[in-house]
């Protein structure tokens, strides 16, 4: 029989498609897991029916189902993300790292600022994402791609604080330390430990349970969705919001040049005409646009997403805390119990740097209603309107309203995270 043109082109195209159905069934979806007997230690006589009855207890699982639970903080600069990070950081099972994403920035957009144009701070993403990946697969090397200089057979000395991660101021990383060491101050790690091997960096990573990363280079949530539906991870992202008037007071203080226009206004009480607003604006867009895909519940976030306020977390943090480890599944251990007490109780002076997190966390998250003038407030209040509504924020109608402390500007809310 003679087949026109046109049976087999039909025929072609839906050879392939059955192709590419399967192929996408297979990568995204499970990996078989029955056992695959040893050639090796097979004999003629082996029982054939052995493996079709290990299939039939071992059914087929989800790729990732015994893999690491991998969490991201998404969060922007002051918004008290250090403080959640040391969340992860003090559980003995978890393997964390404090924005790594830094190198790619750095090497890639080295003059990147927070008032670039969203273009700007998008052309890191697609290598961002890469990175994550890789380090959530405990693969460390792939950083080296964006030290500067790069390591010597592994070993560096600029690993951008890595100070703050315990699991590398902890043996087998770091072998010098003792156990009078179990508590060191960040620089301090970083003058026993001498450089980063990161073979051994990577084999810790690998003996823990879980990877935890903080991160204030990536703007939205959508941003990692590519990541999220990943079937090879088990990413869940913890997105931390805070008020963006206490953000902008406490960048102001902190990065004293960067916002110096802004600490004008403040003293003089008299808004300069080249102000960038956009160090405003752009926070509180991106938590627009990303709260926005979170509490919209999309498909792909389901049982991965839960917003978290730093002003909840800092009223309550033990009960904030464990709400976010029942999220993520992984049972609460006593380091971090010890720590959220040891460290939410501090005053000023407890805090030896700009990223310091020992700290009374109830006042700190109040702070922000001294520092600014009622004018800048005004001005955030009706530069960020939307998302001061959509979060739960309140304005506040005057200075007296402002300062008095006996006025909330923080409605009560239960978030839920999305399951």
């Amino acid at each position: 029989m003679q087949c026109s043109w046109k049976a087999v082109l039909l025929l072609a195209l839906a050879s392939i498609a059955i192709q590419y159905t399967a192929i996408r069934t297979f990568t995204a979806k499970s990996f078989h897991s029955c056992p695959i007997p040893n050639p090796v230690n097979c004999s003629l006589s082996q029982d054939t029916d052995v493996v079709d009855r290990l299939c039939d207890e071992n059914p087929t699982f989800p790729y990732n189902l015994s893999r690491k639970t991998h969490v991201l903080i998404l969060a922007t600069t002051r918004s008290g993300s250090s403080f959640v990070g040391q969340l992860f950081n003090q559980h003995f099972d978890v393997f964390y790292l404090f924005e790594p994403l830094y190198h790619v920035q750095y090497t890639l957009i080295p003059k990147l600022t927070q008032s670039k144009t969203t273009t700007d701070r998008r052309v890191m993403l697609g290598a961002s994402r890469d990175l994550l990946r890789s380090l959530y697969d405990c693969d460390l090397y792939f950083l080296e791609n964006y030290i500067k200089p790069q390591p010597v057979n592994h070993t560096t000395d600029r690993l951008f604080r890595r100070g703050a991660s315990k699991a590398l101021c902890s043996p087998p990383v770091c072998e010098s330390l003792g156990a009078v060491d179990l508590h060191l101050e960040e620089g301090d790690c970083v003058k026993k430990c001498g450089s980063l091997n990161l073979t051994l960096a990577t084999e810790s990573c690998r003996e823990h349970g879980h990877v935890a990363i903080k991160t204030v280079r990536v703007p939205e949530v959508s941003d990692l969705r590519a990541l999220v539906e990943d079937p090879r991870l088990n990413l869940k992202v913890i997105q931390l919001v805070r008020d963006p008037r206490g953000i902008l007071a406490s960048r102001s203080e902190t990065f004293r040049d960067t916002y110096r226009l802004w600490r004008i206004w403040d003293g003089t009480g008299r808004k300069p005409y080249n102000l960038d607003v956009t160090q405003l604006t752009t926070v509180c867009e991106d938590f627009w646009n990303s709260v926005s895909t979170g509490l919209n519940r999309p498909p792909w976030l389901k049982g991965k997403y839960m917003l978290v306020r730093y002003e909840d977390l800092a009223r309550n943090p033990m009960k904030k805390t464990e709400e976010i480890y029942d999220f993520l599944g992984i049972p609460m251990d006593s380091n971090v119990e010890r720590w959220i007490q040891n460290n939410t109780r501090g005053d000023r002076s407890s805090s030896k740097h700009k990223y310091g997190t020992v700290r009374n966390s109830a006042a700190t998250a109040e702070k922000w209603r001294f520092r600014l003038s009622y004018e800048i407030v005004a001005f955030t209040q009706h530069a960020c309107q939307q998302v001061l509504a959509q979060l739960g924020y309140k304005t506040a109608g005057s200075e007296e309203e402002l300062k008095n402390l006996s006025i909330s500007l923080v409605e009560e809310r239960d978030f839920l995270p999305f399951s």
